[in-house]
């Protein structure tokens, strides 16, 4: 039997330490004292710790808005936090400004943070710093310890050498990687390691695999259940040449020291996971729970796809605040596609706060790639409009038109109580409000035409419009309307007097005596009001013609009955 030569462990020990201290010359503290500063979290049984962790690299994604809102509702409903962290090491893909837009777009759709930055920079909470760049101090005092333990390594190959290996690799036909006898440096000895850090070369540190690909391990998913993967093999970087770490160190990293207990992410992410768990298992950590939650898709065609940054204007979370899309409206379609039955629960709770609605990591399971569909996403947002009064729609439409259209931001702001009486049509609580408003930019073209800078309707307009209707009748109308109109008739009396006029002008009073006998009338009551809305509106159809008259008022309707 064959004893290792205590005194060779000793030595391995000693060169291990000198190479981690000439890596990291100025790293002073130590895990331990590091652990020290971030205790435990003190929460109640069952509460959640979960995140949202982007990258600033351009423009909020809506696929990461939905894991934000779907991480924060888990975390609040069991009395747990839900944070922030910007993952901003990929020094080469950040975009400068964009780690703002993402809290602003978190506040923008009133899903709170309970620790991070917000959009004015101020930073809340005690496990902080929340930016990855603010941390580099952290992941170099737990890299330096993985390399004093062996776990870790530096290695010096040039980008020209890694890829001369990828390319044998692929003419071999074998997995493209570092990792088993393809990992060089891994085999080196402490003195050739050595030498390389004092001849300077640059170098990256490296995680020492011990895995093996042909290993199949169990891994649980709180959302997609029990899968089988293959154990990572590969030694990964961990602590580039820039000397910020990768995304899979720095992030168990955080996750350990923020006690993050549930991590939901896109499923674009389920491969790294034995890699992960790897990581956790040689930390000696316990990792959180994984859920890999399935893309936003589209149609194209027959066929779905995720919804793609460069192609899909609705893959940026600003194009809904460009087209008016409500704000809760946005969060409920979203909550539609986590959970199916939010539906269902909204029709039996239309009064509650969405904040009320259970959401469930089960509803989710089952929302295998949620499909956007701008159809549903249009009905939901005129359900929550309709439910607005009037000046709500005011203040929101006019918030949104001082951003996109200051012509039109101008128009209602010189005209505000005209244009609250304009949108208090057909707006009530009897259930029937109308629900012809998807978002803010269709406001402009349903109310437009009552104003009169952007009405302009000629004689031979009308005529198009009115095509078989003599000119001769319409004045006639006309006049017996002017004659009868009283400005304090309710709408029962006032459809009383457009039912004289149609039959003493030779139309039906109503649609029931003009199909029984066609040939006796030159119509019936809904061609005289026809008649009136196009007179008033420019258009055959409007909403309910005695509210518009009505919120016309007498001048205006009697100038526009003037064209004729």
């Amino acid at each position: 039997m064959s004893h290792e030569n205590p005194n060779n462990n000793m030595e391995n020990m000693e060169n291990r330490k000198n190479i981690a201290e000439k890596l990291f010359p100025n790293v002073t503290l130590t895990p331990e004292e590091i652990e020290k500063k971030y205790p435990p979290r003190e929460l109640p049984e069952g509460a959640m710790v979960t995140r949202i962790a982007p990258s600033p690299t351009g423009f909020m994604h809506i696929g990461g808005l939905y894991a934000a809102l779907i991480s924060e509702r888990l975390a609040h409903q069991s009395k747990g936090v839900f944070y922030l962290r910007i993952e901003d090491t990929d020094k080469k893909r950040e975009v400068e400004g964009s780690s703002v837009l993402i809290p602003k777009s978190l506040e923008h759709y009133d899903i709170k943070i309970d620790e991070g930055e917000n959009s004015a920079g101020v930073e809340s909470g005690q496990y902080g710093p929340y930016k990855q760049s603010d941390r580099v101090e952290i992941y170099k005092t737990y890299v330096k310890s993985l390399v004093e333990k062996g776990l870790a390594y530096p290695c010096f190959d040039t980008p020209e050498e890694l890829e001369e290996m990828r390319k044998i690799q692929e003419e071999q036909g074998v997995r493209t990687g570092y990792y088993k006898h393809w990992a060089k440096w891994r085999g080196k000895t402490d003195q050739e390691v050595l030498q390389a850090l004092e001849e300077g070369k640059p170098f990256i540190v490296r995680f020492k695999s011990e895995g093996d690909f042909e290993n199949k391990i169990k891994i649980e998913d709180v959302l997609i259940g029990e899968k089988e993967l293959s154990e990572n093999d590969q030694d990964i970087v961990i602590l580039k040449s820039d000397d910020l770490p990768t995304y899979h160190m720095a992030h168990i990293i955080d996750d350990h020291l923020m006690g993050t207990t549930h991590v939901i992410r896109g499923n674009e992410w389920l491969s790294s996971l034995p890699l992960h768990l790897q990581l956790f298992e040689k930390m000696g950590w316990i990792p959180p729970k994984y859920g890999h939650i399935f893309p936003i898709q589209k149609m194209e065609g027959s066929s779905k796809r995720k919804l793609s940054k460069r192609k899909d204007p609705e893959a940026n979370v600003a194009f809904y605040d460009e087209q008016g899309y409500p704000e809760d409206a946005v969060v409920e379609y979203m909550l539609n596609l986590a959970n199916s039955n939010f539906e269902d629960w909204r029709k039996t709770n239309p009064d509650k706060d969405n904040n009320e609605f259970p959401l469930t990591l089960e509803k989710l399971a089952s929302s295998n790639g949620p499909l956007f569909d701008f159809v549903k996403l249009n009905d939901v947002s005129k359900e929550i409009i309709a439910r607005y009064s009037a000046s709500e729609v005011y203040k929101r439409v006019l918030d949104w038109a001082k951003k996109y259209d200051q012509g039109f931001a101008n128009l209602i702001e010189d005209n505000p109580e005209y244009t609250e009486r304009i949108l208090n049509i057909e707006r009530g609580n009897d259930g029937k409000a109308r629900k012809d408003i998807a978002k803010w930019s269709d406001v402009k073209k349903e109310i437009e035409f009552f104003f009169d800078q952007s009405f302009l309707l000629t004689r031979d307009e009308v005529l198009t419009l009115l095509p078989g209707t003599n000119v001769d009748d319409i004045k006639s109308i006309i006049d017996s309307y002017t004659k009868t109109y009283n400005e304090g008739d309710t709408k029962e009396e006032w459809f009383a007097k457009i039912k004289e006029i149609a039959k003493t002008n030779g139309y039906a009073e109503n649609t029931k005596d003009y199909k029984k006998n066609p040939e006796k009338f030159k119509g019936n009551v809904a061609d005289i009001a026809k008649i009136f809305r196009v007179l008033l509106t420019g258009r055959v159809q409007t909403p309910d013609l005695y509210s518009i008259v009505h919120a016309m008022g007498i001048e205006r309707v009697s100038k526009r009955l003037s064209v004729i």
